[in-house]
């Protein structure tokens, strides 16, 4: 790699941390808003409801379209954040 091209490069990965920065706070935001979710669920059988699972999905897949944002990339990484928020709920639901 050129130094011209290895310095762009280093340009860009700062953005990227910037941006997996700002990603950070709203992942802590979203985790509060899950953690109250949570409060409200009586039945540890209430953390997965499917049918929002795929109510969101598509939600995500007709707005990365619109973006124009490879609507692959977006439902592996919102497949993956449910899936990481369902094993967080199980993992901190309490019984009443």
């Amino acid at each position: 790699m050129s130094p011209e091209k290895f310095k762009k490069l280093k340009k860009l990965r700062k953005k990227l941390d910037k941006i997996d920065n700002s990603l950070l706070k709203i992942i802590k935001k979203r985790s509060d808003i899950v953690r109250k979710v949570l409060q409200l669920k009586s039945f540890k059988k209430e953390i997965v409801d499917k049918k929002r699972i795929n109510i969101i999905l598509k939600n995500i897949r007709k707005k990365s379209i619109a973006s124009n944002i490879d609507p692959k990339v977006t439902n592996k990484i919102w497949i993956n954040m449910i899936k990481a928020y369902i094993d967080f709920e199980k993992r901190n639901f309490k019984k009443k």
